[in-house]
C-alpha cells in the first residue's frame, strides 16, 4: 500500500530496528466512523507499507468502549507502550497508556483507570522524557473548555499514575492566528501535542489548530527555557496550513527528518502525509 491509499487520521511513526511502523486513528471512509481498534502498517522505505495488522483492542469490563483517538507508540524501558484516547460511558474522554513486547502488539493496559484528570475531556496524549522523569502531555477538549490547553503531567516511573501537579504549556489563543469553529470567537481548538528536541538542543512542540475556516493547521511552539514546563513560544506563522495536521516528527534510519500529518482534515477523505523538514534556530521548515 501507498500513503494515499491508507485511511488514517493522526499518523504516528516509530522507527525501530531498519523498520517503520505506523499507527493512527482508524477512519470508515464509507461511514466516517472512528473505530474501536489500532491497526499497524509496517514499512522498511517509507513508500510501500503493509496491508494493516490489528495491534490493540479494548478487553471487557473495561472503563472504556470506542473510539481508540490518536495512537502513539514509544520505546521506554526496553518495553513499548501505546498511548490512546478512548472514552465510555459514564467517563470522560481520557489517554490511557498500554504496552507490549514488540512494536506489532498485542497491547494491553497497564492500569485500570488513565493518568489524565477524569474532570476534564483529555485527548491526543504524547510521552516525552526529561531528565529520567516521564511526562504525559494532553489535550484537554476546546468543547469543555473553549480555548483548548495543552497540559504536561509529570508520571510515576512504571507509567501507571500520575506523579505530581499539571502544568499548562499552550493556549490555542497564544499562537495570534486561531480561528473558531461556531459563534463563538473563543472557540479555538489546540490539540495533538508531540515534543521534538533539535540537534542544537532546542525543545519544540508540534500541535494543531484551525488557522483559517474550517482549514486545520500544524503548528509549533518554542520551549524559552528548554525544558517541558516552558514558557512556551508560539511560532508563528504556522508549519503547515493547508488543512492538514496532527503531525509528529521521526527521524529516518537514513538520517533525514520527516514530519508526517494527516490531510484533508476531512473524515474519511484523510491519509498520512509525509514531509521532509530541517531545523533552524527558529524551529523546523519544510524543505520545498
Amino acid at each position: 500500500m501507498y500513503l494515499h491509499e491508507i485511511s488514517l487520521r493522526d499518523p504516528f511513526v516509530l522507527a525501530e530496528n531498519g523498520r517503520y511502523y505506523m499507527y493512527g486513528t482508524r477512519c470508515d471512509r464509507a461511514g466516517g466512523h472512528f473505530a474501536d481498534a489500532v491497526d499497524v502498517y509496517t514499512s522498511t522505505d517509507l513508500e510501500n507499507w503493509s496491508a494493516p495488522a490489528e495491534c490493540c483492542t479494548l478487553p471487557q469490563d473495561f472503563w472504556a468502549v470506542s473510539e481508540l483517538f490518536a495512537p502513539e507508540v514509544h520505546k521506554y524501558n526496553g518495553r513499548f507502550y501505546m498511548l490512546v484516547s478512548p472514552r465510555g460511558p459514564g467517563r470522560r474522554r481520557g489517554t490511557h497508556i498500554f504496552s507490549a513486547e514488540s512494536p506489532v502488539g498485542p497491547f494491553v493496559p497497564i492500569s485500570p483507570l488513565p493518568p489524565t484528570p477524569a474532570e476534564f475531556t483529555c485527548l491526543d496524549g504524547t510521552l516525552y522524557v526529561e531528565d529520567g522523569t516521564p511526562w504525559m502531555a494532553y489535550a484537554v477538549d476546546w468543547t469543555q473548555i473553549h480555548v483548548g490547553n495543552i497540559r504536561a503531567v509529570p508520571l510515576t516511573e512504571d507509567l501507571t499514575a500520575p506523579a505530581g501537579e499539571s502544568v499548562s504549556l499552550v493556549h490555542a489563543t497564544d499562537a495570534g492566528w486561531g480561528w473558531s469553529l461556531t459563534e463563538r470567537p473563543d472557540d479555538l481548538v489546540c490539540e495533538g501535542p508531540f515534543f521534538w528536541r533539535q540537534a542544537d538542543g532546542q525543545l519544540l512542540m508540534l500541535w494543531s489548530g484551525f488557522c483559517s475556516w474550517r482549514c486545520y493547521g500544524q503548528a509549533v511552539a518554542i520551549s524559552e527555557s528548554g525544558s517541558i514546563r516552558g514558557p512556551w513560544r508560539a511560532a508563528i506563522p504556522p508549519l503547515y496550513a493547508d488543512n492538514g495536521g496532527h503531525g509528529m516528527v521521526f527521524r529516518a534510519f537514513d538520517g533525514t527528518r520527516y514530519l508526517i500529518l494527516h490531510g484533508p482534515n476531512i473524515v474519511g477523505q484523510e491519509h498520512p502525509i509525509l514531509l521532509p523538514v530541517k531545523e533552524t534556530p527558529d524551529g523546523l521548515q519544510l524543505v520545498k
